[in-house]
C-alpha cells in the first residue's frame, strides 16, 4: 500500500506516488531539493568549492631539506605569472580552441604540420579560420620527425609497406604531407 500524503493545493489525502491529485488535478511533484539533478548539482558545487579553495601551492617531496633551487624556481614563476596570464588573456578563444585541437591531433594521430593545418581549416574538418589554425601550428608542442616515424611504423606494421612506399605516402600531398626531411628521418629510424 502506498504512503499517503496531503495534496499541496486542496489538502486532500493522496498516494505519495500519484502524479496528480484526483480531486483538484494539481501535479504532485517532489520538491526541487529532493530531485536527482539537484543532488548531483549540489555535489559538484561542493566538490568544486573544496578543491578550488586551496590556492596555488607548489611543494616538492624530495625527502631532503632541499637545495634552494626549488625556492628560486617558485619565485621566478610567481614573478612571471602576471605577464603570462596577460598574454594568455589576449589570445582569442578560437585560437586557444584550435591549439587544443592541434595538440589532440598531433598526440593521437601523429599528423604532419601541413596535414594538421589542413585538418584545422578544412570545411570537412574543424573549420577554424586560417589565422587560428596558423596560431595553433606555431604554438603546438610537436616533434614532427617523431610524428613521421610513428606514422611510418603504422604503415609498415599494419599495411606491410616497403620503406620506399612508406616514404612516398609520408610525403604525398594526397597522403600525410610530411616534409622530405621528416619522412627521411622516419625511414632511417624504422626497424
Amino acid at each position: 500500500m502506498a504512503k499517503m500524503i496531503e495534496c499541496k493545493s486542496c489538502s486532500k489525502e493522496i498516494a505519495s506516488n500519484a502524479k496528480s491529485c484526483p480531486g483538484c488535478g494539481a501535479k504532485n511533484k517532489k520538491p526541487f531539493y529532493k530531485r536527482g539533478w539537484f543532488i548531483v548539482l549540489a555535489f559538484f558545487v561542493i566538490v568544486g568549492a573544496l578543491s578550488g579553495g586551496g590556492g596555488d601551492s607548489t611543494t616538492t617531496d624530495s625527502g631532503a631539506a632541499g637545495t634552494g633551487q626549488e625556492i628560486s624556481q617558485n619565485q621566478n614563476t610567481e614573478a612571471d605569472a602576471p605577464v603570462e596570464a596577460k598574454v594568455e588573456a589576449d589570445v582569442p578563444t578560437e585560437y586557444k580552441s584550435a591549439l587544443r585541437k592541434a595538440k589532440t591531433y598531433s598526440d593521437t594521430m601523429s599528423m604532419s604540420k601541413a596535414g594538421l593545418y589542413g585538418q584545422l581549416t578544412s570545411e570537412y574538418g574543424e573549420k577554424f579560420t586560417a589565422e587560428a589554425a596558423q596560431y595553433a601550428i606555431d604554438n603546438v608542442q610537436a616533434d614532427w620527425k617523431e610524428n613521421a616515424l610513428k606514422k611510418a611504423k603504422t604503415y609498415q606494421e599494419s599495411m606491410a609497406m616497403s620503406p620506399s612506399a612508406v616514404y612516398d605516402q609520408l610525403t604525398s600531398d594526397a597522403g600525410e604531407k610530411f616534409t622530405q626531411e621528416e619522412a627521411q628521418y622516419a625511414i632511417d629510424n624504422l626497424e
